[in-house]
Formats: structure tokens, C-alpha cells, sequence
């Protein structure tokens, strides 16, 4: 019976840990990060259903002058850190992008001196193999 073996740790673009690492050194960007993560999910959803369903029971009968101030400073800060994510998700696109040319620009030159040395050491074959005949 084979043995199975577990999968290869699975690794990161260098891009996405030195980008992880800058952020997690700045808590205003830890805690855009986590307000933008928490704000793009369903539990916010649900807690915003809860909150505005209790204030409309408990809280007062007529809440809309009230509950329209709220909802609107509410997604004048949501679509701050919506924007924050977006430069966030940019500035990664970029970087990567600047990596990735680095590297394809290495392994062209790479390539090229690889393909030179082949052509030499073929020639050089060549030559001795059709002066020994």
C-alpha cells in the first residue's frame, strides 16, 4: 500500500509577506483592515439588521429623521474604508507587478546566457567533430 505523504506547505508570492509584514507594523492599518474585513461580511450584515429592527421596536416610533443621520454618517465611513481597500488592493497589485517584471527581466537574461553557452559549446562540438572526420 503507498504511504501518502502530506502536501507541501503551501508558499506565498514574496510580494504578499512583505506587504503582510508592512501593514501589520501599522495599527491605523490593522484596524482599517479589520473594520474593511468585518464590514464586507455577513455578520455585519446581520448585526445591522438586529440594530436597526431594535431601535425601530425599542428605541423610538419614528426614527427616521434619527436612523437617516445615522445611516448616512454610517456609509460616509464605510465607503472611506472601502476606498482604503481599494488603495490597499491596488498598491499590492502594483507591487507584484513590479516584482514579477524584476523577475521575468532575471530569468530572460538568465535564459539568454544559458542559450549563448548552448550555441558555443555546440559550435565548439561541432567543430571538433567534423575536423575529426
Amino acid at each position: 500500500m503507498a504511504r501518502l505523504h502530506p502536501p507541501p506547505p503551501l508558499r506565498e508570492h514574496p510580494v504578499v509577506t512583505r506587504f503582510r509584514e508592512r501593514r501589520a507594523e501599522h495599527p491605523q492599518l490593522r484596524i482599517a483592515d479589520a473594520i474593511t474585513s468585518f464590514a464586507g461580511s455577513m455578520p455585519f450584515v446581520y448585526v445591522r439588521v438586529v440594530v436597526f429592527a431594535g431601535w425601530r421596536l425599542f428605541v423610538e416610533k419614528s426614527p427616521w429623521p434619527t436612523l437617516t443621520l445615522v445611516v448616512s454618517l454610517e456609509s460616509i465611513f464605510l465607503s472611506t474604508f472601502i476606498m482604503i481597500g481599494q488603495n490597499r488592493a491596488s498598491a499590492f497589485q502594483q507591487e507584484k507587478a513590479d516584482h514579477d517584471f524584476l523577475e521575468q527581466e532575471s530569468e530572460l537574461k538568465n535564459n539568454t546566457e544559458l542559450t549563448r553557452e548552448i550555441h558555443k559549446l555546440t559550435t565548439e562540438l561541432h567543430r571538433r567533430v567534423i575536423g575529426q572526420g
